[in-house]
């Protein structure tokens, strides 16, 4: 893999290694599913449920996301989304909304590498 790409990932929070060893060290199959993560919708649909006060929904999109993140390896986002939703399994909608700046943050060093790198 080239460098440059490598860090990129890294520095928006991928573990590349991780990442390639989860795609069999397939690094053509690996880019493929994480150039599709900008168009996976959970992201969007556990803003708006948590602006609408719904727990139930958001996390449903947190609890998603949080296995998407998994698998690409996604380490920050996975840690940050993770908190989230043990928030949301509890009903603490306000601890949860709490939470959002920072995973928003991580999910968008991850957006603008990605957009970069495609």
């Amino acid at each position: 893999m080239d460098e440059n790409k490598r860090q990129r990932l890294e520095e928006a929070g991928i573990d590349v290694a991780d990442a390639l060893a989860r795609f069999m060290d397939n690094e053509a199959l690996m880019f493929k599913f994480l150039l599709r993560f900008p168009e996976d919708k959970n992201f969007p649909l556990l803003k708006q449920a948590l602006d609408s006060g719904d727990a139930a929904q958001a996390f449903e999109a947190a609890h998603t996301l949080k296995g998407v993140a998994g698998n690409l390896a996604m380490t920050e986002l996975f840690r940050q989304v993770s908190l989230l939703t043990e928030d949301l399994r509890g009903q603490n909608l306000s601890a949860a909304r709490a939470r959002m700046p920072a995973l928003e943050a991580c999910y968008a060093r991850i957006i603008a590498a990605l957009r970069e790198l495609s």
